[in-house]
């Protein structure tokens, strides 16, 4: 009987990319540049360029309720009210409403969702740094969860084509903590920052005070433009979406790129509920989808599958996808799908008054900051904890909205401000969590969402060695601040915050080097099911405590680039 009758033929290519985020673009990207039929299936509704950004040039006085989040809006975003900014109404639009799409907490979990074309890549800090060799080893000479089947000089290939094509602007600094790479030029201090920097790096041995790096186009490059993206524009207002293209994203970068080779199928508002299985085949052979508006359900097949959905989701697909090969999820035979749960703690740190240059300024608003990189625990330099954090902040002067919090009217007030106010400057600390098989999210046995599905239900939490880090994270940055000559400094650490906040969760579908610890080989398949990858979040190993979206970019491409050569080798 022949199988491959016309209706299978229409839904039938070289590959499947689930999911149309940072690393999805890059699947879709790279491999319909290899010559790939690709269909691209994202659960969420299409987000044009430039056009579905409808808030992105809009005034303050323009935005919704002058940007103040109504009571209703609370109870539908609930999840991303405790983000403190991902219910406000100038980007709610591109964030998910989470009383329409529920989960559930044992112990909470910050679960901040974009479920659209371009995913959080319209939404994501842009901050853009690459894990250094000892990031890879960590696990091993540390003794805990298991070793990275990879190390440095696997991916750093790879992140040098991806900071060239995403660009990255940047510095290169010549420390070992955070390697170098393939840079745009950075934007710059201000007058403060630079002064603050000139004092730590002169009072702290090992402490340094760098540019951030970020993936923001500040003097693009021919095939930049040739794409239609442009320099920053300086607005800070990216989270509403960048008409300009300045900053990296599906839309301004890798869905124009696939879409120019003519190999490429993108279909929103299709949510892949499960991976099929073939048993006799002895692979995965397509997935199954639900379309969000109409319910209508159907498959996709392809000889590779790339999940890239986010760690949660993808994790999620894995645990929904059962057969008789795989009883207790796909590729879950070592039951660490959906464990292992990382994010970066932050929500700690310190802020003062800085004295002096009133008569200086800044140009435009700058969308990036300064960053320090770790220190603690590098070296020389032993603590009681494992790991360490950086810090990523900045200096700038207070705007006409202090008026809001101060006393005054009439005409002496309005003078006043109008003016720009004091100096003052953050030091926020973004560290390290510790992989913790514990730490884990399952599927509900009792609770479906609107398609039928079951909801997530989160079990994790910050272990000791998180709060341990997070008082030198807080002492730390005061001590700092003090010695660089600022004023009032006060310390934070808002223990309130939960596993999450970050938006970088990830390790729920690890690599490693044997199929009965982990979930993924050093080429991100799947243990037993090879022609399936997963290259977002899900794969890492430990989460080292810089910004991961680079990491996955890089894993991304090499992962199609090893596709593609199996597939011509017919061993997929």
């Amino acid at each position: 009987m022949n199988l491959n009758i016309k209706g299978q033929k229409e839904v039938t290519y070289d590959a499947i990319v689930v999911g149309s985020g940072i690393s999805g673009g890059w699947a879709a990207k790279e491999l319909t540049e290899k010559g790939l039929k690709v269909v691209m299936l994202e659960r969420g509704r299409d987000i044009k360029h430039i056009t579905d950004y409808k808030t992105a040039t809009l005034a303050p006085w323009e935005i919704e309720h002058r940007g103040r989040v109504t009571t209703v809006a609370k109870e539908e975003y609930w999840a991303g009210m405790r983000t403190g900014y991902t219910a406000n109404p100038e980007h709610r639009y591109l964030f998910e409403n989470d009383k329409e799409n529920p989960y559930e907490e044992t112990r909470k979990f910050d679960w901040i969702r974009a479920y659209h074309v371009g995913g959080r890549s319209l939404l994501w800090g842009r901050q853009s740094y690459r894990l250094n060799p000892q990031d890879f080893e960590a696990n091993a000479k540390d003794g805990i969860s298991i070793d990275w089947p990879i190390r440095y000089k696997d991916i750093a290939p790879w992140y040098d084509y991806v900071e060239r094509f995403a660009g990255i602007s940047g510095a290169k600094d010549g420390l070992d903590v955070l390697p170098d790479g393939n840079y745009l030029p950075p934007m710059q201090m201000n007058c403060v920052e630079t002064a603050v920097k000139g004092e730590i790096e002169k009072k702290f041995a090992g402490r340094h005070v760098i540019m951030g790096r970020a993936a923001h186009l500040t003097q693009p490059k021919d095939f930049h433009t040739e794409l239609g993206r442009a320099a920053c524009q300086f607005r800070n207002m990216c989270m509403r979406g960048c008409p300009y293209g300045a900053y990296f994203s599906t839309q301004a970068a890798t869905l124009p790129a696939a879409t120019k080779t003519g190999n490429l199928t993108l279909i929103p508002d299709t949510i892949v509920t499960e991976v099929i299985y073939d048993d006799k085949l002895g692979k995965a052979t397509g997935v199954r989808t639900i379309n969000q508006n109409t319910m209508e359900t159907k498959e996709y097949f392809a000889k590779i599958i790339f999940l890239n959905a986010s760690a949660i989701a993808s994790a999620s697909i894995l645990l929904n996808s059962k057969s008789k090969r795989f009883p207790n999820g796909f590729g879950n035979d070592s039951d660490q799908v959906g464990r292992n749960i990382m994010d970066h703690h932050l929500a700690v740190g310190a802020r003062g008054d800085f004295e002096g240059f009133e008569d200086k300024y800044y140009f435009g608003r700058r969308a990036n900051g300064i960053y320090v990189p770790r220190y603690r625990n590098w070296g020389d330099d032993k603590r009681d904890y494992l790991r360490g954090f950086g810090y990523q902040g900045g200096a700038s002067r207070d705007s006409w909205g202090r008026g809001a919090g101060i006393d005054g009217f009439g005409a002496d007030f309005k003078k006043e401000i109008s003016q720009p106010g004091g100096w003052s400057m953050n030091l926020g600390g973004f560290g390290e969590m510790l992989p913790d098989e514990k730490n884990r999210f399952t599927l509900s046995t009792k609770t479906k969402d609107k398609w039928g599905l079951p909801v997530v239900v989160f079990d994790a939490a910050y272990g000791e060695n998180e709060k341990k880090m997070r008082v030198d994270m807080m002492n730390d940055a005061a001590e700092m601040l003090e010695a660089a000559g600022l004023k009032n400094v006060s310390k934070y650490n808002d223990e309130s915050k939960h596993p999450g906040i970050g938006i970088h969760e990830m390790g729920t579908a690890r690599m490693g080097n044997d199929p009965k610890t982990s979930v993924l080989n050093k080429n991100n398949q799947v243990w037993g099911a090879e022609n399936v990858y997963m290259t977002d979040g899900a794969f890492m190993t430990s989460a080292s405590c810089v910004n991961p979206s680079l990491t996955y970019m890089a894993m991304t491409a090499r992962a199609a680039d090893h596709a593609v050569k199996e597939l011509k080798k017919m061993n997929l």
